[in-house]
């Protein structure tokens, strides 16, 4: 049997404090031995009350070790943090340090039950790197899971990553590590050294990192995540008051990578400072309400635009620091700009310093490749009915709301969650217990995740990027749903896009497309996304999918954002298409900023986007009853000849609303006749084909009476001319009698 020398010098000790530190099951009572383990030293002293105490090195690897008698103490009630090893080393030099092993556990047994039931859900306060003082005695306090490991080590900078220096304790049966380390500063770069049941040595960043290193290097940082200093709280109030549902939602999607980079070096990113100073006057000066932000926690590839996360709670190095981070989000905030961000609790990659294969075993993920793997993304899939899993996942999306104030989380990729064939052939998945495709233990996790969020910040938004008609995914959890306060309408934006691409000849045989939104739009509370996979991989930016010459182009983008922030749902863009980006979106450069150097149709589309922005938030019709039927009526779905559809969006005062009429092809009608809801004179709000946006017409504020007899599925009537390819939008002025 390996003694406990034996045990620490091979490191497969899961306590070494039992041996090594300040120990007083001596032979004579009020003895204290003490031991440590210094494997570089050449001689180590103990420095105890203003005295030296010369230790015997009991072991050739470095075991060092000396007994104070009753007599030397002078103290029965010996303290045993009150000394310290002064270690001598072959270069001369000398190091004082305070002893690991004098520090009881400190991690709770609440805590740690929690944790193991799945509902330690701010485990962020206890796991990872913590700075502390024990004692009066600064230093960091490390903790992490790896149930299976034989040992663990911190190793850093800090002890030449030596990995038999820092040797963890295990703490029950949790299987959590823990160790105080004294004198452990901020900002040290560190990893932990796991051993495995089979012996092998795994090098691995810390799954609670909170900050790293720039890739390619991967060592975690620590990092004081408690000091950040907020000045939104008016903000966070007027937040926690007021529900997002019947609010203004028009969200700008960017790629903090390559919204701008740096003219003088176009490889260098702009820094979270740099984005706050030059992202958040644009977003606010174009009208959006929020700015979503592709995946910001730490991630080793460029190519993977953020989705392939290494580190969930760490924001990356290659932006700035979490601090600056703090002051992008701050700013955002002061500047009435909600900020959400991309989530990815649906797969991890399988880089060898993170969370694949954590402890030797299938830690993370699930262990059989047909749960564990998705073979379309080469990444791991995270074992959702682990408890200590789930908690971790649920854990990570409540700490980005509390620590970085953030407003929101869109989830990636949640229908390759919910179904066990996500992207399968037959006999490449398992099914659950019953023999379907769902994935059971997915679905409760989200159910649970939701729950817990909801309980603990009300008003965020918590938002599905889910491909299917899976049942009531922004239904409540205690209503069967899955408990998301909103679903990205993919339908909406497939049809859309498909219908837009289509030359306007043709598009009188594809009516339905306009129209079959109306059937399901209200059964979801639904954000109408037109982001960033449409415009990569070949499916060619927003502008150049659409038909025609360039003036038509323009016309087209301008009537299908019209027909977007007209239709009922909240509103998503990603960046470049609010002037007409003309090359599909590269991660790795920036967006065609030269094409605003000059007056012409992308300077105009931008002031168009702001103008509908403007037009949007100032009338409630068009938000305030984004999920209900009874904000919406149609006046006529049924003109495909003309490829023309006209409705009403109406707010809660019925008395306020707008009339949309839409034309698809760029045939000029000079005396269409259009339904209208109510008998009163209705002027014109806003036009897409105004010339002060590249269009054609300059008639802003036109009257027009409506009239008996009723037209299409409208009470009344009126005629109009309307311009080719565009939108026009009118406003009851007067009531009449």
């Amino acid at each position: 049997m390996k003694t406990h020398i034996d045990k620490i010098i091979s490191r497969c000790h899961h306590d070494p404090s039992q041996y090594l530190g300040a120990h007083f099951d001596t032979p004579k009572k009020g003895d204290v031995i003490l031991r440590t383990y210094q494997p570089s030293a050449k001689s180590v002293n103990v420095a105890f009350k203003n005295e030296l105490f010369a230790m015997d090195r009991i072991h050739s690897e470095g075991l060092f070790a000396v007994t104070l008698v009753a007599d030397q103490l002078n103290d029965p009630q010996l303290d045993p943090f009150s000394y310290q090893y002064e270690i001598h080393y072959h270069d001369n030099s000398v190091v004082k340090i305070n002893d690991p092993f004098r520090f009881n556990t400190q991690l709770s047994e609440q805590d740690r039950f929690l944790f193991n039931a799945g509902r330690n859900y701010k485990l962020y306060n206890h796991l990872g790197a913590h700075p502390k003082t024990l004692n009066n005695i600064k230093g960091t306090l490390f903790r992490v899971w790896a149930p299976n490991a034989q040992s663990l080590s911190i190793i850093s900078t800090f002890n030449a990553w030596d990995d038999r220096v820092h040797q963890m304790k295990s703490i029950g049966d949790s299987g959590i590590w823990e160790l105080f380390i004294p004198q452990f500063p901020p900002g040290e770069i560190y990893k932990f050294s796991i051993k495995t049941k089979h012996h092998a040595i795994l090098e691995k960043s810390d799954p609670f990192q909170f900050y790293g290193e720039l890739r390619p290097n991967t060592a975690s940082i620590t990092q004081e995540i408690n000091t950040f200093e907020w000045h939104d709280d008016e903000w966070q109030q007027e937040k926690q008051n007021t529900s997002p549902y019947d609010k203004a939602m028009a969200i700008y999607e960017i790629h903090p990578g390559s919204w701008r980079r740096d003219p003088s070096s176009p490889d260098r990113f702009l820094t979270y400072r740099e984005l706050a100073k030059e992202l958040i006057p644009y977003v606010k000066n174009l009208g959006f309400t929020h700015i979503e932000l592709m995946p910001i926690m730490e991630h080793p590839l460029d190519e993977s635009w953020g989705y392939q996360v290494t580190a969930p709670y760490s924001v990356t190095s290659r932006y700035g620091t979490p601090e600056e981070f703090v002051y992008f989000v701050d700013q955002c905030h002061l500047n009435n700009l909600g900020v959400i961000l991309d989530w990815v609790p649906a797969h991890f990659p399988k880089d060898a310093h993170s969370l694949a294969s954590f402890d030797g075993t299938a830690l993370y993920e699930h262990e059989d490749h047909r749960r564990g793997e998705h073979p379309e993304w080469g990444t791991l899939i995270y074992n959702y009915g682990r408890n200590e899993v789930s908690n971790y996942l649920i854990a990570n999306a409540l700490f980005w709301i509390e620590k970085y104030h953030i407003d929101g989380l869109r989830v990636d990729a949640v229908a390759s969650m919910l179904y066990l064939d996500y992207s399968r052939k037959e006999g490449e998945w398992l099914p659950n217990c019953y023999g379907g495709r769902e994935n059971l233990e997915a679905i409760e996790f989200i159910r649970h995740l939701n729950s817990i969020l909801y309980n603990e910040f009300p008003n965020t938004l918590m938002i599905a990027e889910e491909s299917t008609s899976f049942y009531g995914v922004s239904k409540p959890a205690d209503q069967g749903g899955l408990g998301y306060g909103f679903k990205w309408n993919m339908g909406w934006m497939n049809d859309t896009l498909d219908y837009f691409s289509k030359d306007p000849l043709y598009r009188k045989y594809h009516h339905n497309a306009l129209t079959f939104s109306m059937m399901y739009a209200f059964s979801e509370n639904f954000i109408l996304p037109l982001s960033h996979d449409e415009v990569v991989h070949g499916k060619r930016s927003l502008i150049d999918k659409m038909p025609g010459d360039i003036w038509q182009k323009f016309a087209g983008l301008r009537l299908m954002l019209l027909s977007m922030w007209m239709h009922p749902g909240k509103k998503l863009l990603f960046m470049g298409g609010e002037f007409g980006q003309s090359a599909e979106w590269y991660c790795k450069q920036s967006l065609d900023w030269h094409l605003l150097e000059k007056e012409g149709y992308h300077r105009q589309l931008l002031t168009f986007v702001s103008d509908l922005n403007t037009m949007y938030k100032s009338n409630p019709s068009l938000w305030e009853l984004d999920f209900s039927d009874e904000g919406f009526g149609w006046l006529d779905l049924e003109d495909r000849n003309n490829s023309i559809i006209s409705y009403t969006r109406y707010a809660k005062n019925k008395d306020d609303h707008l009339v949309c009429i839409l034309n698809f092809t760029p045939q000029t009608h000079h005396n269409y006749t259009i339904g209208l809801p109510k008998h009163c004179e209705y002027k014109e709000l806003f036009c897409s084909d105004s010339n002060i946006y590249g269009g054609s017409t300059n008639r802003a504020g036109k009257i027009y009476k409506a009239m008996v007899p009723p037209h299409a599925q409208a009470p009344f009537h009126t005629t109009i001319a309307i311009p080719p390819l565009s939108g026009v939008i009118l406003q009851p002025v007067t009531s009449r009698r």
